[in-house]
């Protein structure tokens, strides 16, 4: 693998020679630094070392910003849901996940103790990054964001992807990615037989400390799963 192709990224690790490692991509305009101090809010001493990787978005002219430059895991040119996603985009930041996800592996994490956590943009990538999975991940993480691209993503999901434990989560009052595209995507996403742990908390576009202590809660359930598995 080209490592030089790697995006840059912000990592913690919470224990020597960690065997889980969760992959979190950050929003619109945001770097990997943005969701670095949640880790201690969100880890448990119960929990196996992890090696948490928060990669920086590549810098590109966004539309909605005047075409000023900014990080973007894709342009958005349109604030409708239906036509937000550039489609190039998604397609060359799905590519970049799934090379720190080959990373992940020859560092010793395979596919099936990764967890792939995105907000907003990020989790539209996170979404459109899981749907095509040949080899399922341990779990996917979609915070205040949308199923991108939805009708080209219904026909190119693998029949793998749907056994991926999802974690949804969406503001009441979100001003950016509506409430009720959240929870159409969650229907989508539902329709295709993926069973989704979702949550709605009355806040705007951002993460609150229920949200995280019921993703922790999740993220317990999954690790418990994978060693009983």
């Amino acid at each position: 693998m080209d490592t030089e192709s790697l995006l840059d990224t912000v990592e913690h690790e919470t224990g020597a020679a960690p065997q889980w490692s969760v992959l979190w991509l950050h929003g619109l305009g945001a770097d990997g630094n943005d969701f670095a101090p949640i880790v201690p809010e969100l880890v448990r001493k119960d929990w196996p070392a992890l090696r948490f990787v928060f990669p920086h978005a590549p810098v590109r002219p966004v539309t909605i910003n005047n075409g000023v430059p900014m990080r973007a895991w894709y342009d958005i040119r349109d604030m409708n849901l239906a036509q937000r996603a550039d489609e190039a985009g998604v397609d060359q930041s799905v590519a970049q996940v799934e090379a720190l996800i080959a990373r992940e592996g020859e560092r010793g994490v395979p596919p099936s103790r990764l967890l792939l956590a995105g907000f907003s943009q990020g989790g539209a990538v996170t979404l459109a990054a899981g749907l095509r999975r040949e080899v399922p991940l341990a779990g996917l993480i979609a915070l205040s964001t949308y199923l991108p691209m939805p009708e080209r993503l219904r026909r190119e999901a693998t029949a793998q992807a749907a056994s991926q434990p999802l974690f949804m989560a969406h503001g009441q009052f979100d001003p950016v990615v509506p409430f009720a595209g959240g929870q159409a995507s969650a229907g989508a996403l539902r329709e295709l037989g993926f069973e989704i742990d979702w949550h709605v908390y009355p806040m705007a576009h951002q993460v609150c400390a229920e949200q995280i202590r019921d993703l922790g809660d999740w993220m317990s359930r999954v690790f418990a799963a994978a060693d009983r598995g």
